[in-house]
């Protein structure tokens, strides 16, 4: 049996950009994750791995309004995935880098580039692999930006690799420029990029999760039930869409 099962509710909200104070005001992709969870309503639910959740808020952010609804049935992916592996912070670092790096503004480039081979030499030594190692998406992406290569590795050869960088509040911060700088670059397609990077975020920490049973989402509580005190029910004051017509888009 797989570790999730690709459940969707019958009514899927139209997510919205930023942070909600209550279902009746919206919900952005983390704040349907922490009510598939069970958990207090919040952008910030521990069901998730903090550096992935911040990719999800990003892209959530950063989308316009029609491609917003697309990431919706990716929620029930990010709930309970959360695994207990160090690698997993500098693995998204990787993903997020590297598909930001080829499109991003120069200045930006160059943090690209250097995540990219500090997260590619930390994650080797992690692995009993030769640091000096790349993987062949890695050294597509840098062929792309040989100026910014060549600049992260002078820093590099002065510092040496910086495993503190990729703790899960550093590699945040990094996901989040990757993110913005894909939303900001002149391209034709930023809305499929920023869509495509969460796909593949979310499918790089599935890598690490152990097999567990399939999530199911909790039963939702009635108006006036006794639950969480902070936790409001989801009802019909958050607009929804019927799962037919999400899953067609």
């Amino acid at each position: 049996m797989s570790r999730r099962a690709p459940f969707v509710p019958d009514g899927v909200p139209v997510l919205s950009r930023g942070r909600h104070r209550t279902p009746r005001k919206g919900a952005c992709f983390m704040e349907m994750a922490s009510f598939l969870a069970g958990e207090r309503w919040s952008d910030h639910p521990s069901c998730t791995h903090p550096v992935l959740a911040t990719l999800a808020r990003c892209v959530n952010d950063m989308l316009d309004d029609t491609s917003r609804q697309r990431i919706g049935t990716m929620i029930p992916e990010v709930v309970g995935l959360n695994p207990h592996d160090d690698r997993v912070a500098a693995a998204l670092v990787l993903s997020a880098s590297r598909a930001a790096l080829p499109v991003a503004a120069e200045e930006r480039q160059n943090i690209m580039a250097l995540a990219i081979i500090n997260a590619e030499g930390i994650l080797a030594e992690r692995d009993g692999r030769e640091p000096g190692q790349l993987s062949n998406t890695s050294r597509a992406a840098l062929t792309r930006a040989p100026a910014a290569e060549r600049w992260a590795r002078i820093h590099l050869a002065r510092t040496g690799f910086n495993s503190a960088a990729l703790r899960p509040a550093n590699a945040s911060k990094i996901v989040a420029l990757a993110v913005d700088g894909v939303a900001r670059a002149c391209i034709d397609d930023p809305e499929e990029r920023l869509v495509q990077m969460l796909r593949d975020g979310i499918d790089v920490v599935t890598a690490f999760a152990p097999l567990a049973p399939v999530h199911q989402a909790p039963a939702r509580q009635p108006a006036g039930s006794d639950g969480p005190a902070d936790r409001q029910p989801l009802d019909a004051t958050l607009e929804v869409r019927p799962q037919a017509d999400r899953l067609s888009r």
